[in-house]
């Protein structure tokens, strides 16, 4: 097997991880990462999209206590119902939009110069919500009603967009909905184990024909890369929101946005030329 395949599969799994539950848009550098080390063919698109199950089986492991809970009480308990009932109202917009659009999305969106627009745009959204006081109504996802997992719902569809950040656009949408920041964070997470793995095992349903058994050695490293970066960043999510608000990861995205925007004008120029 080609070690320098498995370098960038290694390299893409630990981009993925880093950058999944954070609000600086895991499909954004992604992109950007797979177009700069030459990993952006359809197999390479696939492989990013499959990785994003091992971010998602860190959260799974993170929670295993209150996720088992869930699972084993759901028959009884009213909190639980409420909870998955809560999930799946959130996940039903952007999961509808997904579907309709999403060819339109990746064939016009799915480049640099679309991504690098939107990290701006998204930071200096970080930016205005960050600067509001605004006071908390919800300190905890067991207070969240339907009404305010729909909310986060419609918010989380602006993350069809690569770049605007999954995380990013459920995280502020529930700050500007109410919800404290850990709450805001937590429910990001949890909503990201449906939205995540239905459009993984989609994607991978209708592509399955571009995969071949040499495939499974360079999918299995960037998943297992994929999945014990993305346990750090949690852990590292959490203990930072305790103190610290998100305005360093708005100057991060504009930053790198606005050094996209100068890289890939450049390359375009020279390409021209």
């Amino acid at each position: 097997m080609d070690l320098l395949i498995l370098f960038k599969a290694f390299l893409l799994g630990i981009v993925e991880g880093l950058t999944e539950f954070l609000p600086i848009s895991s499909t954004g550098h992604l992109i950007i990462a797979g177009d700069l080390l030459n990993f952006n063919d359809e197999v390479g698109k696939v492989f990013e999209i499959a990785i994003q199950l091992g971010a998602i089986l860190a959260v799974c492991y993170e929670y295993r206590s209150r996720l088992g809970k869930v699972i084993f009480s759901l028959p009884n308990s009213r909190q639980s119902r409420g909870f998955v009932i809560n999930l799946f109202i959130a996940f039903l917009p952007a999961a509808i939009i997904g579907v309709l659009f999403i060819k339109t999305i990746k064939a016009y969106l799915f480049q640099p110069f679309a991504v690098a627009i939107a990290f701006i745009s998204g930071g200096l959204v970080i930016l205005f919500v960050e600067r509001r006081p605004i006071v908390p109504s919800i300190e905890n996802i067991e207070s969240m009603n339907w009404k305010d997992s729909l909310k986060i719902g419609f918010a989380q569809v602006f993350s069809l967009i690569p770049g605007t950040s999954r995380a990013g656009a459920t995280i502020i949408g529930g700050m500007i909905f109410g919800l404290s920041r850990k709450a805001a964070t937590e429910f990001s997470f949890f909503l990201a184990i449906p939205i995540i793995s239905a459009a993984t095992f989609y994607d991978l349903y209708k592509h399955w024909h571009l995969l071949s058994a040499n495939d499974i050695g360079v999918f299995a490293v960037g998943f297992i890369t994929a999945f014990f970066s993305a346990f750090i960043a949690v852990r590292a999510l959490l203990s930072y929101i305790a103190h610290h608000n998100f305005i360093p990861f708005a100057w991060y995205r504009i930053v790198f946005g606005i050094i996209l925007l100068i890289y890939y004008r450049s390359a375009l120029f020279q390409a021209i030329s």
